[in-house]
């Protein structure tokens, strides 16, 4: 057996502990602080981190914050534990605008600032600067967190302001913000339009631009994040004779969009992309009725052949499928109305 170095073998054993206990481990010697500290060390961390036991609920009402496992044996939420905020906040008024890597971008809606937060360290960052960068208007504004080449994780911040289109980068590594060029169709600055927040995938950013009435047009804008280009592709060929929700979800780095159609009752297929085509991967029956409040706040997840469709509540429905790939669960929507997320556990710092 070849003798491997003691460094090794920590280092191999802790980037597999939770998160949480990666903390504690910080406070064992000033050795160990320091590795836990490197970003390599954070780097394969949160690689390994990134898998279905270790996804977390969390969900925000007017009362309360907590935190749930989902568990994969009845496919439901496991027992909450309160979350306090660290950031100041009037009656848990907060937004969450994206997630990745246990990172979530938050809107503080009382003030319009932005924040990256991470719910398991509890660490934070304001990203809003005095020069008007870093503050966001729901209903108009788009933001997608991502990483680059380099690992440098970044917020884009898509600004539409009285039929102006600003586009700005926030760089974590230098912690500033800069514009970038974005021309695209006048009417999408229109906020007859929606915007989604943007589905990291393969090095690209993806947004669905959803016009706000029957029969409207909806594309999907892609960015990639080390050229910083747009681009549009089309949306799938649904059905425009009731609402459009394209819903879009990153899985093992293939994009899929669940999109529904309908008015009293809705139908939803699941579509993949390959290069800039959609190929239709199954179609599922008619989902029974469903009030407008309830469809508003509801989430996805997709797991061992079955689909489930959850509220804040709990489950709601099972649909039966045969999808190998699919053998975790994957969030496929964050919550209508940013009522909460699933984020991974990790050490990643909102700050450098």
């Amino acid at each position: 057996m070849v003798d491997l170095p003691t460094h090794t073998i920590v280092f191999e054993i802790l980037t597999r502990l939770p998160a949480k206990d990666v903390g504690r481990s910080k406070s064992v010697c000033k050795q160990w602080y320091a590795l836990l500290s490197t970003q390599d060390f954070v780097k394969i961390h949160c690689s390994r981190s990134v898998v279905s036991t270790n996804q977390r609920v969390l969900l925000i009402d007017d009362l309360t914050c907590s935190v749930r496992p989902i568990i994969s044996n009845n496919n439901d939420y496991g027992p909450s534990s309160t979350v306090t905020f660290p950031f100041h906040h009037q009656n848990n008024d907060v937004s969450i605008l994206s997630h990745l890597n246990g990172l979530l971008c938050v809107c503080l809606n009382h003030t319009y600032e932005l924040l990256l937060w991470n719910p398991t360290t509890t660490a934070f960052k304001r990203l809003s600067t005095p020069d008007s960068h870093g503050f966001y208007i729901n209903n108009l504004d788009a933001i997608g967190l991502y990483v680059d080449a380099d690992d440098d994780y970044k917020v884009l911040h898509i600004k539409r302001r009285s039929g102006v289109l600003g586009v700005y980068v926030y760089s974590r590594e230098v912690d500033s913000w800069r514009n970038i060029p974005f021309i695209t169709r006048q009417e999408y600055l229109s906020p007859h339009f929606n915007w989604s927040a943007g589905t990291f995938c393969g090095g690209t950013l993806y947004f669905t631009v959803c016009e706000c009435w029957i029969g409207g047009t909806n594309v999907v804008i892609c960015f990639d994040v080390n050229s910083e280009q747009f681009k549009e592709i089309s949306f799938p060929p649904v059905p425009s004779n009731g609402m459009v929700q394209g819903v879009l979800v990153n899985v093992k780095n293939v994009l899929h969009m669940f999109a529904s159609t309908g008015m009293f009752e809705m139908t939803i297929d699941l579509w993949t992309l390959q290069g800039d085509y959609w190929i239709k991967v199954l179609s599922c029956p008619p989902i029974p009725p469903i009030s407008l409040s309830l469809w508003c706040d509801i989430t996805h997840y997709v797991t061992n052949g079955n689909w489930f469709v959850m509220t804040k509540l709990g489950k709601l429905f099972t649909i039966e499928m045969d999808m190998k790939p699919f053998e975790c669960f994957y969030p496929v929507s964050w919550f209508r109305g940013f009522k909460g997320a699933v984020f991974v556990q990790t050490i990643v710092s909102p700050s450098i």
